[in-house]
């Protein structure tokens, strides 16, 4: 039986799986290495959707990837702009600005894009989607 092995050139993690990378999209485990502000782009499973009433419509996002959690802030103005996305999507693109703060990481959300389909990618065979099915060596 053959498995599909992927090397995760970023974080050096090997994946027994076809998980489908999004592209350009930063590993939460790196999200000390950007300076504070630098414009970072991640990717993930949406975990948990917050839209606290003493929030004046902030919304908080925590997406999840392989490599651990990131808290995204959502304000008003990107969420009337990506508001589709935000409340529906499974799994999500942030690029945005990062934010450290007391040892926090955040990342205020500019653009927000729904990749829920790659999602659908998983449940296919690998001879369906393109992957390689068979790694010698």
């Amino acid at each position: 039986m053959s498995q599909l092995c992927y090397l995760d050139k970023c974080s050096y993690n090997v994946l027994m799986h076809a998980w489908p990378r999004p592209p350009h999209a930063l590993p939460h485990d790196r999200l000390n290495e950007p300076p504070n502000g630098a414009r970072v782009c991640v990717a993930g499973l949406v975990l948990v959707r917050q839209r606290p009433g003493t929030a004046n419509g902030v919304i908080f996002l925590t997406l999840e990837d392989e490599t651990g959690i990131s808290n995204i802030i959502v304000w008003r103005q990107a969420y009337e702009r990506f508001r589709r996305a935000v409340v529906s999507g499974r799994c999500l693109r942030v690029t945005g600005k990062l934010q450290r703060e007391s040892g926090v990481v955040q990342i205020i959300a500019e653009v927000i894009e729904d990749i829920s389909p790659m999602l659908d990618e998983l449940a296919r065979p690998a001879a369906e989607s393109g992957l390689e099915t068979d790694r010698t060596g």
